[in-house]
């Protein structure tokens, strides 16, 4: 057995396989040695003896079917197996119920599948373990009511889904941005408006001042008027200045939209300014300046 091992700590996998295969047959107890075995069959990438020996390790020591399950999954992972991983993890969930780092491994390969249904439904159960991170936990709650929200098909749904966000993540911005995303969808643009013009007084956040600029509110001129308010505190934000210079645009403000348009450029150039920019040379007749606009947009974004 220490000659296989070592073998294999050297890199001699077929070897070591051999040695560790041949003391499994002598020895008292042999669950090492076939563990040990199916890693060294695993690393020659050797599937099919690598589960022939994990199957001898459960039919020798039945009471280590947790231990073989875990290494059939780590094994699984390696190899990008995913469907397959996930079928053993949840056959150890269902032999021993609450196993901290089975379910951590389900948590995430359910977040690597994009499974956010049955990563929702385990959070609470892993939230009772001590085997991740609480930042990480903070980040897949988070992501899992985002895309609840960004599925929610009407306003009662966003209503009901933004219920189950806790008091300390609906200050979040991102879920905030979902939020709102999702009533404008709903078409609540007028209370969005409010609402979200509330939240900037103590939230001020990037995502969120450009999401006002998108906002269709009914009262355009009220809307355009509370973003010039805040420009005299944020003069130099480019995420209000294009806001505001949508708002522009909606009320057919063409200079003053150009202007803070071009200021926005100055300051932080991106491929939604120059879009917005180029689509306004075109409303204005300048064609040319328009493509070259919609050009130097595209290049940022290649």
């Amino acid at each position: 057995m220490t000659r296989g091992m070592i073998a294999v700590a050297e890199g001699n996998f077929a070897r070591g396989e051999k040695m560790l295969a041949r003391a499994a047959s002598t020895s008292d107890s042999p669950l090492f040695n076939y563990l040990q075995a199916a890693r060294a069959a695993h690393l020659q990438g050797r599937d099919d003896r690598r589960d022939e020996w994990l199957r001898l390790a459960f039919q020798e020591t039945p009471e280590a079917a947790n231990a073989v399950l875990l290494t059939q999954a780590e094994f699984q992972l390696d190899r990008g197996q995913n469907e397959q991983a996930l079928a053993t993890l949840r056959r150890l969930d269902e032999n021993s119920k609450d196993h901290a780092l089975a379910l951590a491994l389900l948590g995430r390969l359910y977040f690597k599948l994009e499974d956010w249904d049955s990563l929702a439904e385990l959070l609470p159960r892993l939230r009772k373990s001590s085997q991740l991170k609480p930042e990480t936990l903070d980040n897949w709650t988070i992501r899992v009511h985002k895309e609840m929200l960004n599925r929610a098909a009407d306003s009662d749904a966003v209503a009901e889904t933004w219920k189950t966000v806790s008091r300390a993540h609906k200050s979040n911005a991102t879920l905030l941005e979902a939020y709102y995303d999702g009533l404008m969808r709903a078409g609540q643009h007028d209370r969005v408006e409010k609402e979200l013009a509330a939240t900037l007084k103590s939230n001020w956040h990037g995502p969120l001042v450009r999401l006002f600029g998108l906002v269709e509110a009914s009262d355009t001129t009220k809307q355009l008027k509370r973003a010039e308010v805040w420009l005299k505190k944020h003069d130099d934000d480019p995420d209000l200045l294009l806001a505001a210079a949508r708002l522009c645009l909606r009320n057919e403000l063409w200079g003053k939209a150009r202007s803070y348009l071009e200021t926005v450029i100055s300051l932080r150039p991106s491929p939604e300014a120059y879009r917005e920019y180029g689509a306004l040379l075109n409303q204005m007749g300048e064609a040319d300046a328009a493509a070259a606009a919609y050009r130097d947009g595209l290049g940022m974004v290649s």
